[in-house]
């Protein structure tokens, strides 16, 4: 039985152990990789639903993203906590859909630009779309392509994501920095 509740474990944590080695890969010197292993990681969490990951997901985002950026998931999501807690009727998260990019829905594929910066920061634009399952019996619909950036620090772990910048302009679309809207969370609840 002992063996078995340890295999299980073992595949439960082996995407953090994929994500993590993904990390290692870019703790080169090179701001596009970690853009690049942020959105490896990201493709595996997409499926989980949007607003601020759960526990689970935050693990397994820790490696590729910044102390600071990780502490401001963590407090938003203590702070969502909070103010659940304070209304007595069902409350539905402040953030919902996807919160590392400018479309509700999230991108379905990527592709990192050319990064500029210096030896401690980096600004890194992506090219995002989404585009949707086609069903049965229905024309594919278009993609929804759009800009938005990464912010990334350079730590003594490598690179890491430290904000995501929303450039796309939708109309109904998240707008300023995932640091802003996760700011905006921690304010409500107090």
């Amino acid at each position: 039985m002992k063996r078995f509740l340890l295999a299980l474990l073992l595949l439960a944590l082996l995407p953090t152990f994929a994500a993590v080695s993904l990390v290692a890969r870019a703790d080169a010197p090179d701001p596009a990789a970690a853009v690049n292993a942020f959105y490896a990681v990201y493709d595996g969490q997409r499926a989980q639903g949007g607003g601020i990951p759960d526990a689970t997901g935050r693990l397994r985002y820790a490696p590729v993203l910044s102390p600071r950026l990780n502490k401001q998931l963590a407090d938003a999501a203590a702070a969502q906590v909070r103010l659940t807690a304070k209304v007595k009727n069902a409350v539905p998260p402040i953030l919902e859909g996807d919160i590392f990019s400018s479309l509700f829905e999230g991108a379905t594929s990527w592709k990192a630009g050319v990064c500029q910066g210096d030896a401690k920061t980096a600004r890194c634009p992506v090219s995002l779309s989404y585009v949707t399952a086609p069903r049965p019996g229905q024309k594919q619909e278009k993609p929804v392509n759009w800009n938005d950036a990464l912010l990334l620090v350079n730590t003594a772990q490598g690179w890491k994501v430290d904000d995501v910048v929303y450039d796309a302009g939708f109309a109904f679309g998240n707008t300023g920095r995932l640091s802003g809207m996760l700011a905006m969370v921690m304010a409500s609840s107090q």
